[in-house]
């Protein structure tokens, strides 16, 4: 596996807490699946918000990270397509423009038909610190 493949698998605690699997980690690019549990539902019966938010989020952060500098989200906006009740959902991230400072990312979210669920964009800051210490 890649450094940063292996760097979020193992540091990300909440999105393994909520079930998100790691698929892909790649310069600019990150795939990530999250099988849904009852715990993902909400009131309605259907996989929350902040569910799929996560998921997306969460997939963001590897994309933004992928050069090994470190990238915090500073806009997010979710837009929720069609509910989702079971099953997987899957997240690609991809990156669409980079500069010194700012990075913007697109998040298709769909299930395991590859209908789509929700659409995510993202901008983060890219700060000049590195994720491992040993390179910029």
């Amino acid at each position: 596996m890649n450094k940063i493949f292996d760097f979020f698998s193992v540091n990300d605690l909440f999105a393994r807490h909520c079930g998100i699997e790691l698929l892909e980690g790649e310069p600019g690019r990150a795939r990530a699946k999250m099988e849904i549990q009852p715990f993902h539902l909400n009131g309605a019966k259907t996989v929350h918000g902040g569910a799929i938010f996560t998921l997306a989020d969460f997939t963001f952060a590897v994309a933004s990270n992928s050069s090994g500098r470190l990238a915090l989200a500073i806009n997010t906006t979710t837009s929720f397509i069609k509910a989702a009740y079971a099953g997987t959902l899957y997240a690609e991230a991809t990156e669409l423009s980079t500069n010194r400072r700012l990075g913007n990312y697109q998040v298709r979210i769909s299930d395991e038909n590859d209908e789509l669920i929700a659409m995510f964009q993202g901008t983060a800051y890219r700060k000049d610190a590195t994720l491992f210490g040993d390179e910029q």
